[in-house]
């Protein structure tokens, strides 16, 4: 334990829960940028060095082996045995017709709010007149095709088909596939609900592939094989991946970029409250758990001026995650080391510290929140006052909830209608408006020792 760190653990009776959430205290210090990257609570390297070497492997297997290793892959982390991963049509259509009215309602609800965000997101295009008789454009183009992952591991995220679909198809998108992991108690295929989804957006290119597999299968395309050899139908490449996953499914977007795009790394989820003591301990215990549910992997940090808020937010957390769906994760989560409470002498320091450790989803909860918010710089979604839970916007604030973690939101963004488009500038000048710059044009050329550019020019005009 360094320095800054100081332990804070409550001891559970029988009906409490066991919450231990380590303390930064960083009050009367000054700290550099690298200082505070380094304070803050973040996943262990050790367990990215060690992802990243399995991720690697299995990686090179689906590319190697294609379908077989497809088969194998699933029958190792999934317990599926399968010929080949693509959904037929006829389950779509019959998860579609069996899902409950409820929750076929709320994904509706999420879709429209999803769509009106997204088309608003849509840029123009630019037609520039620079001079008379020289135009230059900037035009966006959709990617041909594009590979999108929805977890269905601890959590099937039937939300995440909405937020991965939804700007692809407004960006005008031709050709979508999706991949869920296998599931035994569906007969090996996705989440029951995840295929209604994307049934529900038209989505008929659905694949029961979990996982780093997934990834690579859509970076790199699988040949069609025999049957003996697990094989079928191809997958054909794509040119994006998107989607949430665990480490592993951000660990194989990292290493197969540059193949592909990709949104962001989107891994295990991350939620940054910044509170002051105006805060409601019972609404931002609720918040630090709803993100922990998720993964035992997950990660909750509380930064806060207040150190009697961080008592009550602690005390609060033992009732509540006593009364959680999933207790034992939510307890791993809260007592690893990418968890915990950060003090600070003010909302400024807070402020730096969340700019620091650019969280996925961060919450602020201060007086003028607002105002505290608009000071933000690195951040994937932030959520401003009592009332903009995470939740919220996991599932129907209109937003996205595919989002950058692991600090990664300093220089990327959250999934939206861009990351499917290109754009793409045309120059369209006439005689006389070249004639105009061709001088400077070979005066350049020269200058870099790259006369045939010059050349190029002068050609046109003996």
């Amino acid at each position: 334990m360094s320095n800054l760190e100081t332990s804070a653990s409550t001891t559970a009776t029988n009906s409490e829960a066991a919450v231990s959430l380590r303390r930064v205290d960083l009050r009367g210090r000054i700290l550099s940028l690298a200082e505070l990257k380094s304070a803050v609570p973040r996943t262990a390297a050790a367990t990215v060095t060690t992802a990243e070497a399995a991720v690697k492997a299995i990686i090179a297997d689906v590319r190697r082996d294609g379908h077989a290793a497809l088969a194998a892959l699933a029958l190792k982390f999934d317990g599926v045995s399968q010929e080949h991963p693509r959904v037929p049509a006829a389950a779509l259509a019959q998860a579609l017709a069996e899902l409950d009215p409820a929750v076929r309602a709320a994904l509706e609800e999420s879709i429209a709010r999803a769509k009106a965000f997204a088309q608003a997101q849509k840029p123009a295009n630019v037609d520039y007149p620079i001079a008379d008789g020289a135009v230059v454009s900037q035009h966006w183009l959709p990617v041909t095709r594009v590979g999108m992952y929805v977890p269905g591991g601890l959590a099937p995220l039937a939300s995440s088909v909405i937020m991965n679909t939804v700007p692809a198809l407004a960006a005008g998108v031709p050709s979508v596939a999706l991949a869920s992991p296998p599931q035994q108690n569906n007969n090996g295929l996705p989440d029951k609900t995840i295929l209604a989804a994307a049934a529900l957006l038209g989505i008929d290119e659905v694949y029961a592939m979990g996982g780093a597999q997934a990834i690579a299968a859509f970076a790199y395309g699988v040949a069609a094989g025999s049957s003996a050899s697990g094989g079928g139908e191809p997958i054909e490449p794509v040119d994006v991946v998107t989607g949430p996953g665990n480490i592993f499914v951000a660990t194989a977007k990292r290493l197969v970029k540059g193949v592909v795009g990709i949104d962001s790394e989107a891994g295990a989820t991350e939620i940054a409250v910044l509170a002051d003591h105006t805060a409601n301990p019972v609404f931002v215990a609720a918040d630090l758990i709803s993100q922990a549910e998720h993964d035992p992997n997950a990660a909750s940090v509380l930064v806060t001026t207040s150190p009697e808020l961080a008592d009550a937010v602690e005390r609060e957390l033992v009732a509540q995650v006593a009364r959680t769906a999933h207790r034992e994760r939510v307890e791993t989560a809260l007592a690893g080391v990418q968890s915990g409470i950060v003090l600070v002498d003010d909302v400024a320091q807070g402020v730096a510290v969340c700019n620091a450790y650019a969280a996925e989803h961060l919450e602020v909860v201060t007086e003028n929140a607002a105002e505290v918010a608009a000071q933000i710089t690195n951040a994937g979604a932030i959520f401003v006052g009592d009332y903009s839970p995470v939740s919220l916007g996991d599932y129907c604030a209109g937003s996205n909830h595919v989002l950058p973690t692991s600090g990664t939101a300093a220089f990327s963004s959250g999934l939206n209608v861009t990351t499917f488009l290109r754009a793409v500038q045309l120059i369209n000048y006439n005689k006389e408006a070249l004639a105009e710059v061709a001088t400077h044009v070979i005066t350049l050329s020269q200058a870099e020792g790259l006369p045939a550019h010059g050349d190029a020019v002068a050609i046109r005009f003996p």
